[in-house]
């Protein structure tokens, strides 16, 4: 039999920023032109990153770029210049984050980002700060106190945001700087599902009698957290939970716990066992309903069905002292995992808010 090759891995644009960043403030303050970065990526994990260019534009500016690798998945980016213009500032400035050509700038709420801000993701400035650390102290300089302004860019970005949800999220003038993992690894449905199959087995075999199904990593922490669970307990099922449901059921666990965040359990409630956007796009107006039904709030409805994403929706009802909306949504997903399931395997349900806090919590 021939063995399939390998997948190659790449990395997220989250991480060409940051190899850009520490390339170009390398430039600034050791004078060195590199051709390669080591990044530190979210976690223990280091990638290496070539650089596409890098140069100085003036004493306390330099500019540095990368071509973005998304190995062998059908990324939009894939090949696409990613970079920096970094500025020394004035030490009580601080990190300063910029939307240049070709990078969105926030203008709706309901992302985890403010109104005005540029569209790059919490998780990348915390992977960019941690890589200017790195170079402060690599060139003998404190790691606190210092200002700098990174002003990223994608070169012939706003065309392509065109092509994502970016302009319907109100994300305008381009593209968004993501990657939770740094790293992209290449998607394939069959792939996944055989890897989620795989680690149920391995759970079963080692005697677990109640199974995790985590929507997503931070959802699989926190849910192993409030469980006490083992690793191999766990499993990311990612947008799968309906195929996860049904071969939990059918390898004989006598319980399995879905684990999720609102906008997955809004499509759940919904009876979408399969949640990735293009297959399930998020849509309010069932949640609107319930909100009208059980508060019998107009305006507060109206709001929930005109919000910009899940959210959102979720900030307004919790502003309301409208959890029970909120508890009656996770309670219908449940229901969905249930009937998925089938009569012999109990299903408990976990919802958590962005701030990792239980907004849900039922047949744990």
């Amino acid at each position: 039999m021939t063995r399939r090759p390998e997948l190659k891995i790449g990395f997220t644009t989250g991480t060409a920023l940051t190899a850009s960043v520490k390339a170009a403030l390398t430039l600034l303050l050791a004078g060195q032109t590199l051709a390669e970065v080591r990044v530190s990526l979210p976690g223990r994990r280091t990638w290496n990153v070539p650089l596409r260019r890098v140069e100085a534009l003036a004493d306390k500016r330099a500019r540095a770029s990368v071509l973005k690798d998304a190995g062998d998945d059908p990324d939009l980016t894939h090949r696409a210049e990613v970079g920096t213009v970094v500025e020394l500032l004035e030490p009580e400035e601080g990190l300063v984050f910029a939307a240049g050509p070709g990078v969105g700038t926030v203008t709706k709420p309901g992302l985890p980002l403010a109104v005005g801000q540029p569209a790059i993701n919490p998780s990348v400035r915390r992977q960019v700060l941690r890589a200017v650390k790195e170079v402060l102290r690599a060139a003998g300089r404190p790691d606190s106190g210092f200002g700098l302004r990174v002003e990223a860019f994608i070169t012939g970005g706003q065309e392509l945001a065109r092509k994502t949800l970016n302009p319907k999220l109100g994300i305008v003038g381009g593209l968004s700087i993501l990657g939770t993992t740094g790293l992209v690894k290449p998607f394939s449905h069959a792939a996944y599902r055989a890897t989620i199959v795989v680690e149920l087995k391995v759970a079963r075999a080692a005697g677990r009698e109640r199974i995790i199904l985590a929507t997503g990593r931070s959802s699989a922490r926190l849910a192993r957290r409030r469980l006490g669970e083992a690793e191999e307990s766990c499993v990311q099922v990612g947008d799968h939970v309906a195929f996860g449901l049904r071969q939990a059921g059918r390898l004989g666990f006598g319980r399995a716990v879905v684990a999720a965040f609102f906008g997955k359990t809004l499509k759940l409630a919904r009876g979408l066992g399969q949640t990735r956007f293009d297959a399930a796009p998020m849509k309010l107006e069932p949640l609107a309903r319930l909100t009208l039904d059980l508060t019998g709030q107009e305006p507060l409805a109206r709001a929930v069905a005109g919000a910009n994403t899940a959210r959102q929706a979720l900030e307004l009802l919790e502003g309301a002292g409208a959890g029970a909306v909120i508890r009656a949504a996770a309670e219908q997903a449940r229901d969905y995992c249930g009937r998925t399931a089938g009569p012999d395997m109990e299903v408990g349900y976990l919802l958590f808010d962005p701030k990792g806090r239980i907004l849900y919590e039922a047949g744990t």
